[in-house]
């Protein structure tokens, strides 16, 4: 910590052109989220062969659980269990940057904004990009609809992977569904705040801040193996039809797999 402050009053350290402070990164923000990664989800990591050691590729996974918490332990173990310990940078909705303390920590860890632009800038310069196609539809679905995959929009991801020639890596997150059981969604509420929806669990809003403590599930994170796009040209992306092919391929692994992940484990919580 001192040697971090000392680089902190002196200067010693980098912020690229979107705001990404990887100092701050490892040695502050990533050691809050270490207990909670390894101590309460218990998270259990596989697949990791699949993402490369250098260059940039396309992290395409699932989305759930009220609040985003999966990309935060989807980020943790890729840069503490990766052989290469890569940085994701996540493509975030864009409320996220209109949160106060919120937005400059989100930009700070390396977040930026869900659009072609910044994702295809990101790839082209050999980083490793994590994106959640299924947006709030994803992460704000009600308990009954838990591991359903909701729909993946209009591609827009794998025509960034197609520009840039890099693979697509899909990333399969079981037990985020089960930290905060969507029972409801007070709509009214949600307006009122300008949110996409306003979760009522079987904790929150009932027990206050108490109830935003997430229950402690047991997770499991599978990175899948790469669909290359190398093959393709960059003109690719511009066929709608190889597009939506590719993206229900994705979809379609991601969904398979969490069906697979679901039988293997014994319980929700062990």
């Amino acid at each position: 910590m001192l040697a971090f402050l000392r680089r902190r009053i002196t200067g010693d350290y980098e912020v690229d052109e979107l705001g990404f402070d990887a100092d701050l990164t490892e040695h502050v923000v990533a050691p809050l989220l270490r207990p909670v990664y390894r101590n309460y989800f218990r998270v259990e990591t596989r697949g990791l062969e699949n993402v490369p050691d250098t260059g940039g590729a396309l992290v395409v996974a699932n989305h759930s659980g009220t609040l985003p918490i999966d990309a935060l332990m989807t980020a943790v173990a890729l840069l503490d269990h990766h052989p290469a310990h890569r940085y994701l940078r996540m493509l975030a909705a864009d409320l996220v940057f209109s949160l106060p303390f919120i937005a400059p920590i989100a930009r700070k860890t390396g977040n930026t904004l869900a659009c072609q632009a910044d994702a295809e800038r990101l790839l082209g310069k050999g980083e490793l990009v994590g994106v959640w196609p299924e947006g709030f539809k994803g992460v704000g679905k009600p308990f009954s609809e838990r591991y359903k995959l909701q729909r993946f929009g209009r591609g827009g991801f794998v025509s960034a992977a197609l520009r840039t020639g890099v693979p697509i890596i899909p990333c399969t997150i079981v037990g985020a569904e089960e930290i905060y059981p969507m029972l409801g969604n007070a709509k009214a509420v949600a307006r009122l705040l300008g949110l996409p929806y306003f979760p009522l669990t079987p904790t929150f809003p009932w027990l206050g801040l108490l109830g935003m403590v997430p229950l402690p599930s047991k997770w499991l994170i599978e990175f899948g193996e790469p669909v290359p796009t190398a093959p393709f040209t960059p003109a690719a992306a511009e066929d709608p039809m190889l597009v939506f092919e590719l993206t229900d391929r994705i979809r379609e692994t991601i969904q398979h797999t969490l069906y697979g992940l679901l039988m293997q484990r014994r319980s929700v919580f062990f």
